[in-house]
Formats: C-alpha cells, structure tokens, sequence
C-alpha cells in the first residue's frame, strides 16, 4: 500500500499544479473582464448619450438603453458644424506626418544601429537627451522660429517637424534594427547592394512590428493632437477634427447640447479604435520585439 501511495505522489503534485494554475488563470482572466467593464463604462456612456433626445441626456437614473434611439443626433450634428471639412484637414495632416515620421525616423534609426562613425554613440545619447526636454519650454523658442519664417496659420508647423524625425521612435526602431541578424546584411553587400538598397530592401522590410507600431502612435497623437494646431492655426476653415471638437463644446448654439457632442465624439474617435483592433497583433508584437537586443 505504501508503494502505490509514493507512486501515486507525482501525479497527484502534477494535478495540483495543474488545479493551481487554473484558479490563477480563472483569477487572472476574471481581473480582465472587470478591469475592461470598467474602461467601456465612459464608452457606453458616450455611445448611450449619443443616441438620446436632449430632454433625455440628464434624466437621474441614467437610462442606458436610449428607446427609441435617436440616429439622427449624428447627422444633426455634421449640419450644424462642418465636421466633414475637418475631418479631411485632420487626414491630410496624418497622412503627411505618418509618412515623413516613418521615412526619417527609419532612416535614422538604421544610421544609429548598423553604421559606423565617429561620436555616433554621442550623438545619439544627445538625441535621447532632448527626450527629457518638457513640451512648455520649447513652445514659445518653436513658435517664434516658425513664426518668423512665415508658417503661422498654415499646416507647415504640424507636419514639417516629423519629416526630421523624433526621438522616442528613432530609438524604438534602432532597438529593433540592432537585433536584425548582421549575416543578412553582409550577404546583400556581397551581391552589391548599397547602403541605401540594404535600408529599403532589407531592414525596412523586416521591420513590419515596429513602423506598424510606430504608424499607430504616430496616427493617434496626430489625429487627437489639441495644442500644436490650436497654437498654429487661427483660420475657422483650417481647424482639426479635435480643435473643431473643442469649439462645437464651446459654441453658444451647442453648449447645451451634449447629446451632439456625444455624436461627434464618437465619430472622432472610431479611427483611433478601429485603427488598434485592426493592427493590434503587429502592434504588440513590435512592442515586444522592440528591446530584444539593445
């Protein structure tokens, strides 16, 4: 009996642990479900107000299921602010500042991982340095250079400046570049690829996660970008879809109206969220790509 009992000892320690690490999954799994009900709580909120009558909005209990559900709060809200036209302002400067941000932000980033020159390693510590600049000590120095070279009210502040490059995605993709096998690089060199043909060729390739990684942050802080384009821009007709959002909040005619704000809101924000859920098993997978090697 003794004998079948210390026999039996590992499968049952195998089927303890197995027990153990179920509840800690169960446990794990039940945290995520609470912690996402919590984080769609605003979301509903928003999605429930937008679809409300304006007597409605402040009834106490919060009723959240609108019956009957008013759609038209969404084109109400297209006829009384022309959020069509900065909706197209707001992609022309995405667009623009995706391309010059994932150009040269790739293109340094390969300089500082693979070539070799004098004080490269300097230069890049001075790169990560300017990291730690805050915002509001540059602004009005940035704003007085742009303004005296005529860019006040023009999209050139808002998209220009990325077509040099930024600190904190330069040093994502050089992160990555550096665990890129050097064999593939040596190879191409050997069938006559130059610098420049390595770069679009190989590493740029290779590199799917992190410009993918990099095109959605990038996307993200441009599309909600509040403070650079309401510096820069004074004209109505110029205004962002964000800086738009913040007037039709302030507006005499629409202050009241939460219900439409709540509409346009939405609208807002549905590309940065289908744009996620899209791209989010590249995204994360470029984040955790991105400090492989260093």
């Amino acid at each position: 009996m003794s004998t079948i009992t210390q026999s039996d000892a590992p499968a049952r320690k195998r089927i303890s642990r197995s027990q153990s690490e179920l509840i800690s999954k169960l446990f794990s799994y039940f945290l995520l479900c609470v912690g996402s009900i919590v984080i769609l709580i605003p979301f509903a909120w928003m999605l429930s107000t937008s679809l409300k009558r304006k007597a409605d909005v402040y009834v106490f209990p919060p009723q959240w299921i609108p019956s009957p559900a008013q759609w038209q709060n969404y084109k109400e809200a297209f006829t009384t602010f022309p959020f069509a036209h900065y909706t197209w302002n707001s992609i022309i400067i995405v667009v623009l500042v995706m391309v010059g941000t994932l150009f040269s932000c790739s293109f340094s980033a390969y300089g500082f991982s693979r070539l070799q020159a004098p004080g490269r390693n300097f230069i890049f510590m001075l790169l990560l340095a300017t990291m730690m600049l805050p915002s509001a000590v540059t602004m009005v120095p940035i704003y007085l250079f742009f303004n005296k070279l005529g860019w006040v009210n023009t999209f050139k502040p808002l998209i220009i400046p990325a077509w040099f490059g930024t600190a904190f995605y330069i040093f994502m993709m050089r992160q990555f570049f550096m665990g890129i096998p050097y064999e593939l690089e040596d190879s191409a060199r050997i069938d006559g690829c130059t610098t420049y043909g390595i770069w679009a060729r190989i590493m740029v390739p290779l590199s799917k996660p992190v410009l993918v990684t990099v095109g959605v942050f990038t996307f993200m802080g441009t599309w909600n970008d509040f403070m650079t384009p309401l510096i820069y821009l004074t004209d109505e007709d110029k205004r962002t879809l964000a800086l738009a959002l913040s007037y039709f909040q302030g507006s005499a005619r629409s202050a009241p109206d939460l219900h439409l704000l709540m509409a346009a809101s939405l609208y807002a924000i549905t590309p940065c969220v289908t744009l996620y859920f899209l791209c989010q098993r590249i995204f994360v997978k470029g984040m955790v790509f991105t400090g492989v090697k260093g």
